[in-house]
């Protein structure tokens, strides 16, 4: 099946957004013809705590601000006003009858290796393709089996993406240089609001 004109849903933490993240919206929307690609930071993750005190405010705006001149990337902020955990099938049930050009979620194959860990993973994989980023470590083949064989998956021709939100934040801690992989946007909110100066949780 062929994605082009298709919205990509690009889902994610983001805590914060670095430039691994816009190298694979834009793959993505090279390498599929997508129509636009449009980012949801989580507003509470089911599965783990937000590191470092950022709230999903802080997630929010520096997403916004690194997308602000891309004329086919958009931020919705469906996850962030949302009650309660942010779960990746909800999304998508709202935002299908938005979007009759169709829909397509972009992801790292780490998280899509744990699809059986999401809320409803059989509805989840046979409600829309699903465009895979490489990662390092993550074996193509284990999308081959069950109970990937129900759904439709698409991987990106690109390097392995081993860089991470986690890595950015410990860099900044350490006081390590760590603009170079960030959006000039996102080191300067960093620095702005003393952004992971401190190891703390927070689920907001």
């Amino acid at each position: 099946m062929s994605l082009k004109g298709r919205i990509g849903l690009f889902g994610g933490t983001f805590n914060p957004l670095h430039n691994a993240h816009l190298l694979v919206a834009d793959k993505a929307l090279a390498q599929f013809g997508l129509k636009e690609v449009i980012f949801i930071p989580c507003g509470i993750p089911p599965h783990k705590e937000v590191a470092d005190g950022v709230n999903k405010e802080d997630r929010y705006e520096m997403v916004r601000r690194a997308i602000a001149g891309h004329p086919r990337f958009s931020i919705s902020r469906i996850e962030i006003d949302r009650e309660g955990p942010s779960y990746t099938i909800d999304t998508i049930r709202a935002l299908k009858g938005k979007h009759p050009e169709g829909l397509c979620f972009i992801v790292g194959a780490d998280l899509l290796a744990q699809i059986e860990t999401w809320k409803e993973p059989e509805e989840l994989l046979k409600s829309v393709p699903f465009i895979v980023a490489p990662r390092d470590g993550v074996k193509r083949e284990i999308f081959s089996a069950p109970p990937f064989d129900r759904a439709e998956i698409h991987f990106l021709d690109m390097k392995e993406v081993d860089l991470s939100s986690t890595w950015v934040r410990e860099a900044v801690r350490r006081g390590e240089e760590f603009e170079g992989w960030v959006p000039p946007q996102v080191a300067a909110y960093i620095r702005e609001h003393g952004l992971y100066r401190e190891l703390t949780k927070s689920l907001t």
